[in-house]
C-alpha cells in the first residue's frame, strides 16, 4: 500500500488548484491538465467512443463541466458506476452583456449577481476579471473563432462602500441595492480617455460619455457595449487586438490568493471553497485511486467523477446536473461494451453516487443556528447530510455504506440536519438521484463563511475528504456486496 500523503501536502495541492481556478472554466482547464498528466485520454461527445477495460478517459461540456472515469479491467456491460459528483461554480458577480456604465465621470462595469452570494463581502475588495472570450482569428484569408480563457492578475476594479459620515446608520445594518450600488469602478473618465491607444485605423474618437470606438472594419460594427479600456486589458492578455474580441463571458474575481492560514496554520482562507474544495478532493481521489498499474486489476466497475456547472442557480442547463450529461456518460460506457438495451437499468441499480458539496460548520458566535445534536465542527471530517423532505438524497442504506468505508479506514464522520424552524438548501444529489435512479449519499466538508467572497475550512478536513473519497473508490464494491435490500 502506498504511503499516505501528509496533511500539508494535500492542503498545499488544494491551494494550487484554487489559485489556478478563478472561474468554472479555469477549474475545468486545471482538471484537464491534471487528468492528462495522470494518463487520462480526452474524448469528444461529438464522436463515437471506442473504450477499453483498464483505460482512463474524460470529456468536457461547455468547458465548465467535466466527467472523468476509469474502467475496471474486469468490467462488463451492466456493472455499476462508483461516482463522486461535485460542482465547479460558485456565487459571483458576472459581467452583463453590456458592461459599459458611465456615471459622475467614473467608468463602471455592469455586473449581475450569480447564485446566493453574501454580496456585502464584495465591497472594498481588490477585484479583477476572468473567464472566457471568443476571439476572431484570420489566417491566409480564412476566418475562424476560438474559445480562449483569460485572467487579468492585477486588481483593476473595486466596489467602494459609502463613508459612514454619509450613512450614520450603516453599522445598524448594511443595506444596499444590488442594481444601483453593487457596481465595480474601473477608472475615471479622464484617465480612461488618456489611456486609450490608437487603433490600426487611426486615433480613437472620444464621444459624450460613450467611450466608443470607430467601426470595426473586420466586422462592420461599432463596439458600444464595453469600455475600450477593458477590452484593451483583455486583448493584451490574449495577444490580440481589441477589435478581435467578438464576445466574452467574464466574472469579477477577488485578487487575494488562497492560502493556508491561522495562528496554528490549521485553516484555508479562500474564495470558492464551495465547491472547488470538494471538486479537488474528488478529482485527486480518482486520480490517485487509478494511478498504479494494478489499481484497476480487480475492479469490475467504473470509477467516475462528475464536476458540474450551474449548481448555484439550480443546475438547469445543458451542462448542469439537471441535464443528461451524467446519464449520457453512463449510457455510452455501457453501450460501448454491449448492444443489450436492458443493461443500463441494471447498471444504474448497481451504481452509487456521493454528492459532495460543502457543509455548514458550527459557528462559535451563532451556535443557536444549529440543531443541538447535529453540530459539525472543523477538523471533524466529512459531514453526512440528511433531510426528511429530500432536500438531500441520503437514506439509511447509502449513509451506512459511506460510514462503513470510513470505519474501515479510521476516518471521522459527522452528521447534519437543519433545524425544523429553518429552511434547507439543496445539492445536485436529489437531482441526480431522481433523474438517474441511482443510490445517493449527500456529504461535504465543514466550512464557515459559505458563499462569502472569502471562506474558511480546516486543513485536516481536506485530507479527511480526500482519503474518504479515495477509500470509496477502492472499497465500495466490496462493502456493497455485503448489503442486501431489494431481495
Amino acid at each position: 500500500m502506498a504511503a499516505k500523503l501528509d496533511t500539508h501536502a494535500v492542503a498545499s495541492d488544494l491551494i494550487d488548484f484554487l489559485n489556478a481556478s478563478p472561474t468554472a472554466f479555469h477549474a475545468v482547464d486545471e482538471a484537464k491538465r491534471r487528468l492528462r498528466s495522470a494518463g487520462y485520454h480526452q474524448l469528444s461527445e461529438r464522436e463515437v467512443w471506442e473504450l477499453q477495460p483498464g483505460n482512463k478517459y474524460f470529456f468536457t461540456r461547455n468547458h465548465s463541466t467535466i466527467v472523468a472515469f476509469a474502467i475496471g479491467k474486469k468490467y462488463v456491460a451492466g456493472n455499476g458506476f462508483y461516482i463522486i459528483g461535485a460542482h465547479t461554480d460558485s456565487p459571483c458577480l458576472k459581467l452583463k452583456p453590456v458592461t459599459k456604465v458611465v456615471k459622475a465621470g467614473i467608468l463602471e462595469v455592469g455586473v449581475q449577481t450569480y447564485g446566493g452570494g453574501l454580496w456585502h463581502t464584495w465591497f472594498d475588495r481588490d477585484l479583477t476579471v476572468a473567464g472566457r472570450v471568443i476571439v476572431r482569428e484570420e489566417n491566409a484569408g480564412s476566418v475562424s473563432y476560438s474559445h480562449r480563457l483569460v485572467r487579468i492578475e492585477e486588481p483593476i476594479m473595486r466596489i467602494p462602500t459609502l463613508a459612514i459620515h454619509l450613512d450614520k446608520t450603516v453599522n445598524d445594518g448594511f443595506k444596499f441595492n444590488n442594481e444601483n450600488h453593487l457596481i465595480p469602478i474601473l477608472a475615471t473618465s479622464l484617465k480612461g480617455e488618456l489611456n486609450k491607444v490608437s487603433s490600426e485605423n487611426g486615433p480613437v474618437e472620444s464621444g459624450n460619455q460613450t467611450d466608443g470606438k470607430k467601426a470595426n472594419d473586420k466586422t462592420g460594427t461599432s463596439n458600444t457595449k464595453h469600455h475600450l479600456l477593458l477590452l484593451q486589458l483583455l486583448a493584451s492578455k490574449l495577444g490580440c487586438e481589441p477589435d478581435d474580441i467578438c464576445d466574452f463571458e467574464l466574472q469579477a474575481c477577488d485578487t487575494q490568493p488562497s492560502t493556508i492560514a491561522g495562528a496554528a496554520k490549521e485553516f484555508i482562507f479562500s474564495g470558492r471553497l464551495d465547491n472547488l474544495c470538494m471538486s479537488f478532493c474528488s478529482l485527486k481521489a480518482l486520480i490517485d485511486a487509478t494511478s498504479s498499474d494494478s489499481s484497476l486489476e480487480e475492479e469490475s466497475g467504473v470509477r467516475m467523477v462528475a464536476l458540474f456547472d450551474h449548481e448555484e442557480v439550480g443546475s438547469n442547463s445543458a451542462q448542469g446536473a439537471g441535464s443528461p450529461v451524467m446519464l449520457n456518460a453512463v449510457t455510452r460506457v455501457t453501450n460501448s461494451f454491449s448492444s443489450n438495451p436492458n443493461l443500463l437499468e441494471k447498471a444504474a441499480q448497481l451504481s452509487y453516487l456521493v454528492s459532495a458539496d460543502m457543509a455548514h460548520a458550527l459557528h462559535p458566535n451563532y451556535m443557536d443556528k444549529h440543531e443541538a445534536n447535529h453540530q459539525p465542527k472543523l477538523h471533524g471530517g466529512l459531514v453526512i447530510k440528511t433531510n426528511a423532505s429530500q432536500r438531500y438524497a441520503t437514506n439509511v442504506v447509502t449513509s451506512f455504506i459511506f460510514r462503513e468505508i470510513a470505519s474501515k479506514h479510521k476516518l471521522p464522520v459527522q452528521d447534519f440536519v437543519v433545524r425544523n424552524d429553518m429552511s434547507c438548501g439543496s445539492t445536485i444529489g436529489p437531482i441526480l438521484a431522481s433523474g438517474v435512479g441511482i443510490r445517493t449519499v449527500d456529504v461535504g466538508a465543514p466550512q464557515l463563511s459559505m458563499h462569502s467572497i472569502r471562506e474558511i475550512c480546516a486543513v485536516d478536513d481536506v485530507k479527511y475528504s480526500y482519503e474518504h473519497f479515495k477509500a470509496f473508490y477502492q472499497e465500495f464494491s466490496h462493502v456493497d456486496g455485503k448489503m442486501v435490500v431489494d431481495i
